[in-house]
């Protein structure tokens, strides 16, 4: 066992500032995937700072109508929101497919954001890992890869991103908001994660030290006919082998607009702006979706047994975008 300090926070910038005088501490909210990364020896904090009981549980609905999400609601409450079920369904479907009743009770949402992957190799520290142990090479390349990405991976790294929620953010054009010791800042999701290239460790672009402080949800009307697809390989407390959210506005059987994420595909959360854009205009029908959803799949590089997900996708854009359009026209 490896000792470690705890410290509660009281405040933002009293968590901060004691993260920055023990660098290799880290912010614990629910605890539900750096607990298990500690027991596994993949983390190994000096110090544990405690930021589930900061002021930042709270939803409130901004004044041009979109959603604030504080970084320390627990998913359960962020499900159970009227507001968010009214205005994001998809967001709420996202969340209860996540995990059981139990985790969603304790995980937060800034944790959430900042889950690390599920793969194996990552998850062993007796086995190489370029995102663990940066340099150290990606044997999931060669070996047992048949949930990781098709979308967006290296030779460095072919992790997936586990997260079912963040999937609505990126559909949603979401925006983080974190302190830091110089002050508050944000990022849009489109710059929050980044791409793996030849550096897997570095995940986002939080300045060091960052704590995470919400979510904002810009407001979107087709977003409240939204919804939330995930397929995994047993009914239930299982992570994603794939995963969609969609939204639609139809009018006259033309797509007006749409909004088009993929999950468990890619490193970050995918957002499929190459079959938006191909929607846009195009008649409402299972042949527009398909090539949409071909479109964008065109930039898939899958690894030898992994390949299922290129047709598994094409294949659930389809059906989550007919049952919308048949929704909406009844």
């Amino acid at each position: 066992m490896r000792e470690f300090g705890y410290h509660r926070a009281t405040d933002p910038s009293d968590a901060v500032a004691v993260l920055g005088a023990h660098p290799d501490a880290r912010f614990l909210g629910g605890g539900t995937n750096l607990v298990d990364l500690v027991k596994a020896g993949v983390e190994r904090p000096t110090m544990l700072v405690d930021v589930s009981r900061l002021p930042l549980d709270r939803i409130e609905v901004t004044p041009d109508g979109g959603l604030h999400i504080g970084a320390a609601i627990v998913n359960s409450d962020l499900a159970a929101h009227p507001e968010v079920r009214r205005r994001y369904p998809a967001l709420a479907q996202a969340v209860l497919a996540g995990a059981s009743g139990q985790l969603r009770n304790m995980a937060t949402v800034g944790g959430n954001l900042l889950q690390r992957t599920r793969c194996a190799y990552f998850n062993d520290i007796t086995t190489p890992c370029n995102k663990r142990v940066p340099g150290s090479g990606c044997p999931a390349i060669e070996g047992d890869h048949h949930n990781h990405a098709i979308l967006g991976a290296s030779e460095s790294c072919a992790a997936v991103h586990p997260s079912d929620l963040t999937v609505a953010l990126t559909a949603f054009d979401a925006v983080v908001s974190y302190q830091t010791s110089q002050g508050p800042g944000e990022l849009p999701f489109t710059e929050f994660y980044l791409p793996v290239r030849d550096t897997p460790h570095r995940e986002t672009a939080l300045p060091p030290g960052a704590l995470v402080t919400g979510v904002t949800l810009p407001p979107a009307p087709l977003a409240a006919h939204s919804r939330f697809r995930k397929v995994r390989e047993r009914a239930s407390y299982a992570f994603a082998i794939g995963s969609v959210v969609a939204a639609l506005d139809v009018q006259d059987h033309v797509v007006r607009d749409v909004r088009l994420a993929f999950g468990a595909v890619a490193s970050r959360p995918w957002h499929a702006r190459k079959a938006e854009r191909q929607l846009a205009g195009a008649p409402a029908e299972p042949a527009s979706f398909a090539a949409a959803a071909d479109a964008e799949l065109a930039a898939a590089r899958p690894l030898p047994h992994n390949g299922y997900k290129v047709t598994l996708m094409r294949n659930l854009v389809v059906a989550v975008l007919t049952e919308i359009t048949e929704e909406a026209s009844r």
